[in-house]
């Protein structure tokens, strides 16, 4: 299902030529998030590496084999959106299929890698070695 959506995404930004329409599709898609309670923004929670605030807990399933859920927020509209794109990619899946997740290929397809800050990149990867530690140590 989450493939699908990814899907979905990769054919949007496909039909839109400019880069103020595909930034607003994220921006969109951070507006879709669902609420992360505040009681969990806290430091521990807090992502490092990133300019704005971002912060990031998983929970696990009791399915066998464990999904894990991701939970996050940012202070950033962009960067919300990069989070849901983040979720897309690895939220309600497995250990071994976060570690099989090609977060480059997303991020190349998606054309972000030549449309980001080099500050938003190395946030976004801050995030995914977050999303990898969270699932390694749940």
């Amino acid at each position: 299902m989450t493939t699908n959506k990814l899907d979905h995404l990769y054919e949007t930004f496909e039909i839109l030529d400019d880069w103020e329409e595909r930034y607003r599709v994220i921006i969109d898609l951070g507006r879709h998030l669902p609420p992360m309670d505040e009681a969990l923004k806290t430091e521990e929670t807090k992502v490092r590496g990133c300019l704005s605030q971002v912060w990031m807990v998983t929970r696990v399933s009791d399915d066998d084999p464990v999904r894990y859920e991701i939970i996050a927020d940012s202070d950033a509209h962009i960067v919300k959106g990069l989070i849901a794109i983040l979720l897309m990619a690895y939220s309600g899946k497995t250990l071994d299929e976060i570690r099989s997740v090609d977060i480059d290929a997303v991020f190349e397809k998606l054309g972000l890698d030549q449309h980001l800050s080099p500050n938003r990149r190395n946030g976004f990867y801050s995030m995914v070695e977050r999303i990898r530690t969270l699932s390694a140590v749940t």
